[in-house]
């Protein structure tokens, strides 16, 4: 049912225009971890409010034990399940839950199953999520990521310098 207000031909919030759109199956994917990261959305494109990720974590995957000092992480499974670390606790999440790691908490997630597991994540501020697209390998369709090269691992440890995020295994 539509109620019957009238429409003001001179007022912007009619007109402007500003959606961020991005068809499935586009954006940047990168090699991070063992994961395959399709970068949404980044710091940039959003005003800095967040960046967005589409991951495939295979068995085996995941990025070791972190601190983002700027920036809180959010997660939410769409399939498979993570164990996730919170400081010093570990715990298994489940497709279809959601976990919330705020900036300062050292964490990671690893794929111990057998099955790719799919999940989107967040970080609010953006951030992070253009460093992956500037320091890692663009992924490469219908391969698998390797183990990470020496290269590899120090453009990790710079993107930490970059970002402020602490690796902290």
């Amino acid at each position: 049912m539509s109620l019957p207000f009238p429409t003001p031909d001179d007022d912007p919030r009619y007109t402007k225009r500003g959606a961020l759109y991005v068809p499935a199956g586009e954006g940047p994917s990168i090699w991070a971890a063992g994961d395959v990261y399709t970068i949404k959305a980044t710091a940039t494109q959003t005003g800095g409010l967040l960046g967005f990720i589409d991951a495939s974590v295979p068995p085996g995957g995941g990025p070791d034990a972190h601190v983002h000092n700027d920036q809180d992480e959010t997660f939410y499974l769409l399939s498979g399940e993570l164990e996730f670390l919170d400081g010093d606790h570990a715990f298994t999440a489940h497709a279809g839950d959601f976990v919330h790691v705020p900036r300062g908490t050292r964490h990671r997630f690893k794929n111990k199953g057998v099955h790719t597991v799919k999940m989107i994540f967040l970080f609010t501020p953006g951030g992070p999520d253009e460093g992956f697209i500037d320091l890692f390998p663009k992924a490469v369709p219908g391969e698998l990521p390797g183990p990470p090269t020496e290269e590899q691992i120090q453009r990790m440890m710079g993107m930490g310098t970059r970002t402020n995020t602490d690796i902290l295994p």
